[in-house]
């Protein structure tokens, strides 16, 4: 029952510079500086591999003492814009070949200890109602179209239903993969054929891609609006 996480964290990011070890609301080395003291406060994980290629953040992450950290210096070949997921899926399983492995992001600062405790307990509960993995979700209210009609609601039963009443889209959000390695060999992914749908809501499920999303977190995390 093995949980083993997997933190992929790669140098050059072209949206924010230096994105996931600038300073983040008053935490000097940023974003991997919280999201590894949040993995390493979680007692459910049993291992933080951090795989990356990025010389401050290997400095960093050397300096801290912790039998549950193994730190990982990636080759460059597999931290380019253009690098696959397929090939990090691989890459993930050759360092974690067993066990459970749970995918996550420093990009995803308001998933904390007590969140990771509580999707960790419901994907062993889901592995036992016919779920074979985990992944972290946003619920979308809202009217949905592809480029001919609504996906999400019937307008031949009703033009415009109050929102409420449409039957939610699950986005994935990138928070968590949680996964077993033993999938991961067979499937060549990190998730498996039925994913059991955990839900956030949007200020937990809050992801850093661009500079505005920088800024939102950082004002949230300021303003004391989510726990770090």
């Amino acid at each position: 029952m093995t949980v083993s996480v997997f933190l992929p964290c790669r140098k050059g990011s072209e949206r924010v510079p230096k994105k996931n070890i600038k300073p983040f609301a008053g935490i000097e080395n940023g974003l991997v500086e919280l999201k590894l003291k949040q993995l390493l406060s979680c007692n459910a994980i049993d291992e933080i591999v951090l795989s990356t290629n990025d010389e401050e953040i290997l400095a960093f992450a050397n300096s801290i003492t912790n039998n549950k950290l193994r730190v990982h210096k990636r080759i460059d070949a597999l931290c380019t814009s253009t690098t696959s997921t397929d090939d990090l899926v691989a890459h993930a399983l050759d360092l974690i070949p067993a066990g459970h492995i749970l995918w996550t992001h420093v990009t995803s600062p308001f998933i904390n200890a007590q969140v990771y405790q509580e999707i960790i307990a419901q994907y062993f509960k889901a592995l036992e109602q016919g779920y074979d993995s985990l992944m972290t979700t946003t619920l979308i209210h809202g009217f949905l179209w592809n480029e001919q009609a609504p996906i999400n609601y019937d307008r031949s039963k009703e033009k415009w239903p109050r929102t409420q009443t449409i039957a939610p889209v699950h986005e994935i959000n990138s928070g968590v993969f949680l996964n077993s390695a033993e999938n991961y060999q067979n499937l060549d992914d990190r998730i498996g054929n039925k994913p059991f749908l955990f839900p956030m809501n949007k200020i937990t499920a809050h992801d850093i891609d661009w500079h505005e999303d920088f800024v939102i977190a950082e004002a949230i995390a300021k303003n004391g609006l989510a726990s770090l």
